[in-house]
């Protein structure tokens, strides 16, 4: 299938679309990143920062100021095991780690932003919002019909200066306006709320180099964490899930 490593659940969200065989969209980060050997040191976080301009450094450089978030360097696999807020010396040494760094502590808004690239530039975005939890995790995500311009403007100034030549789907997670991670690939979760023009751009991007313009999300949209120690909602029917 040309979508790449599709879990079961997700296969519906494309299987009933026409695609060419010797396509290959990545879905999931290992492949995106074997895929694109020109641009995936978007992967690692230490260097995102510093082209950012952000305080950082990799474990054994302690830190001059205090607060800092401490993470690996690459995540491929969600693994952030052991990431955290460090505030005095004392936090960084009982922290230190390999394959770990630290970056200046960013607060406020965090948006997941995917954005479709055409030879480097920008054609398409859609932003959606995080409510997160305490422990890094999140309450539900808001997917925004309408435009968010300090981020489009950022984010589209920064692909332009960094990815020169690149054509495919890019997600960005930011906080307070500053990207803390990247992705070579779309959010999938997200999919199903982007319309059913979605999936023919994805292809013809993927296929042609080409992003149609009629993409437009239909409306605000919701992703909910429904399994889990927060919410304990019965999990639907099969013949339910199949409508």
């Amino acid at each position: 299938m040309p979508f790449l490593q599709l879990d079961p659940w997700s296969k519906q969200l494309f299987d009933h679309h026409d695609c060419p065989d010797d396509l290959a969209i990545p879905t999931k980060d290992s492949d995106a990143f074997r895929l694109n050997p020109d641009h995936n040191w978007a992967y690692n976080k230490l260097v995102i920062a510093e082209r950012q301009g952000l305080r950082c450094a990799p474990h054994g450089i302690a830190p001059d100021h205090y607060p800092v978030f401490s993470k690996p360097i690459y995540n491929l696999r969600s693994m952030g095991l052991g990431s955290g807020e460090l505030h005095s010396f004392d936090e960084y040494e009982q922290a230190l780690a390999p394959g770990f760094f630290w970056v200046e502590l960013h607060e406020g808004e965090h948006f997941s932003t995917d954005v479709a690239v055409v030879d480097g530039t920008p054609r398409w975005f859609s932003f959606t919002k995080g409510y997160p939890l305490p422990g890094g995790t999140f309450d539900y995500w808001e997917l925004m019909a309408g435009d968010h311009p300090s981020l489009r403007t950022y984010l589209g100034a920064f692909i332009e200066a960094n990815f020169p030549n690149y054509t495919g789907m890019m997600n960005f997670e930011t906080i307070d306006g500053r990207i803390i991670e990247m992705q070579l690939r779309f959010a999938r979760q997200w999919t199903d709320l982007y319309g059913e023009a979605f999936v023919p751009a994805l292809v013809a991007l993927y296929g042609d180099n080409h992003w149609p313009g009629d993409v437009e999300i239909p409306g605000t949209g919701y992703s909910v964490i429904v399994f889990g120690p927060v919410r304990q909602y019965r999990k639907p029917s099969a013949a339910f899930a199949a409508h």
